[in-house]
Parts: C-alpha cells; structure tokens; sequence
C-alpha cells in the first residue's frame, strides 16, 4: 500500500514531466507552425491580386518570383526601406506587426506600414495589408489597388472567428468579388474609402456607388468591421498614396 506522501510525490514528478513533454514539443514544432502561417499570408496577399491559391511547397518559390518589390512607409508616405530582389519573406515589409503600427497610428505616434508590389499578366498591382475588429475576434485582408492608386484590383478577407453563415461570408468570393473595380476617390480627389452598405450599395446616391459594397446580409457588425478596417488602414496608406498619384 502507497503513502499519502508517495502517491503525491510520484504525481508531481508525473506532472513536471508531461509539461517538460509538452514544452518540448511546443517549442520543436513552432519553426513548422510559423513557415504554415507565413505561406498562409502569402498566399492571401498573392491571391488579392489575382493569383490562386498554389501548393504550400510552392507558396514561397511564387511569392518571391511575383513580387517585385516589397516596401515599408511611415506616417508621411516617405518610402523607408524598398527591396526589390533576395527572399521577399525575409524582408522588413514582411514582420511588421499591423497590430503594434495600427496601435501607435491610434496614438499618434510614428507608424509603419508594409506595401507588396505584384506583377501579375501585365498588371502591377499593390498590395495593401489589413487588420480590424469583428464580431467575436480579429479581421485580416489585402486590399490590391491597381497602379492609378483609385481602381480597387481585389480583396482578401478572413477572420478568427465570426459566424459561420454571416459574418464569416466575408472571406467568400461573392463578397470579395464586389470590391473589384471600385474606387477610393472620387472624381473631385477626395478620399471616399469603399463603404460597406447595410441595405445595399444600390441605396447609395449614384454617383456614390462605385464607392460602395453590399453588407453582409445578417452580419452587421462584421460588416461594419470590415468598413472601418478598410478606411482605417487606407487613412494609413494616404500619404503614400496621394504622393503616388501626384506622380
């Protein structure tokens, strides 16, 4: 018959050695779990502009063959660091916590944001990265703007875990496919963003409408996460945009 005592003693070594395990684990299989997510985010990037979803043994080979510059700007639209050859995934643009620079553009304080160019079939498209709030968790896109830096050339969107059948329609391709050909300013200059309408774009004045998208129907507050994210990262991006269309 086991003591008291050796019964807890023999449990607490049992213990330090499931979470010895387990560390381990963890910490040989983070370098796989971090290539899994950044081909995940290269793939949503390359997809913003176009290019389908490719084999995860491919994903980094493409990546680097189709983006053709991969940039950081700050807060005034000046470019701070421009690479146009090497490993793209290795470059700054790549590492840049949108949170960290969402967080320090809320605060005033100096930001930085990553751009990627793609050529794809004559097109030079640039990527925008995203970030916002949803319903239940986190929003993330690329908004792919074509080289007038007005005409919307496609979206990414996903999310961590909003309703699956509303607001986790955003990453379908019907919703995606609204934004292609829409356009951030209007024929005066302005920045108008893109606005995701409750009710329909179609309730828009006219002139109006080439800046809208229908709303996710029963995901409003998806959807109005999507609309922020959107203009808030776009305010972001302005004046490196509006330096570029003064070219």
């Amino acid at each position: 018959m086991y003591s008291n005592a050796y019964i807890f003693r023999y449990a607490g070594i049992m213990v330090v050695i499931a979470a010895a395990l387990l560390s381990t684990a963890a910490m040989l299989l983070k370098p796989f779990q971090e290539k899994n997510m950044a081909i995940e985010k290269m793939g949503e990037i390359m997809a913003s502009a176009g290019i389908p979803h490719v084999a995860p043994d491919k994903a980094i080979a493409l990546f680097n063959k189709k983006v053709v510059e991969s940039l950081v700007v700050d807060q005034d639209g000046n470019v701070v660091e421009s690479v146009t050859d090497g490993e793209m995934e290795e470059a700054s643009a790549f590492s840049i916590s949108l949170k960290d620079q969402l967080y320090r553009k809320a605060n005033g304080q100096p930001f930085e944001m990553p751009i990627y160019v793609i050529e794809n079939e004559g097109q030079r498209v640039y990527i925008l990265p995203m970030l916002g709030n949803g319903l239940w968790g986190n929003l993330y896109g690329n908004f792919a703007l074509k080289d007038d830096f007005n005409t919307v050339f496609g979206v990414t969107f996903s999310h961590d875990k909003e309703t699956p059948g509303l607001g986790a329609e955003i990453a379908e391709q019907p919703f995606k496919d609204q934004f292609v050909g829409k356009k951030i300013f209007d024929d005066q200059g302005n920045f108008t963003s893109i606005h995701v309408v409750k009710g329909g774009a179609k309730t828009l004045p006219a002139a109006q409408q080439i800046h809208g998208v229908d709303a996710v129907s029963g995901g409003t507050i998806t959807s109005v996460g999507v609309d922020e994210m959107i203009k808030n990262v776009l305010e972001a991006y302005l004046p490196y945009i509006e330096k570029q269309r003064k070219q």
